[in-house]
């Protein structure tokens, strides 16, 4: 879910986290799997280069409101992504994990969007500023959920 939840913030930053973990730590569950490219450190370069480009076109007046149609719809398949991704590396259903994912990604979203504009509004802080906060708040949140992450059971072996 903390994956999916930042997808729904920045879009492009969910995936170029989790493809950044799972090129250093593989798993045999996305074997067979056309998500397993997201284990490739090729794969997690081009997602981390999209993720910066959406933190700045993010912060572009002409950019649309995460809420548009379109934006939307985008943040939900990119939360269906890493749902159905992170499940199928723990050996789980990927349809499932894709479906929570889906709708937690939605919720952050709209979550997100209420945040974002009620601090700039409140505060007089123009909103691309207030962006750049929640940038910060993106990046310190993916480091952490790196971090804490361990490889598959099935895959970990303590020394």
């Amino acid at each position: 879910m903390g994956f999916a939840t930042l997808a729904g913030m920045r879009s492009m930053s969910a995936p170029a986290f989790l493809s950044h973990y799972l090129s250093r730590q593989p798993s045999s569950g996305l074997a067979g799997s056309s998500l397993r490219l997201l284990q490739k450190p090729f794969t997690a370069g081009l997602l981390k280069a999209a993720a910066a480009g959406e933190m700045v076109g993010d912060k572009l007046p002409n950019a649309p409101d995460r809420i548009a149609l379109p934006v939307l719809t985008g943040r939900l398949l990119s939360g269906a992504l890493v749902g159905a991704a992170w499940y199928r590396s723990r050996h789980g259903s990927a349809l499932g994990g894709g479906l929570l994912g889906a709708a937690v990604a939605v919720a952050s979203t709209f979550v997100s969007y209420a945040l974002r504009t009620g601090i700039s509004e409140k505060s007089g802080v123009p909103s691309a500023l207030v962006g750049v906060g929640e940038d910060a708040l993106v990046l310190a949140g993916g480091k952490a959920l790196i971090g804490a992450q361990r490889p598959a059971a099935s895959e970990w072996h303590p020394m």
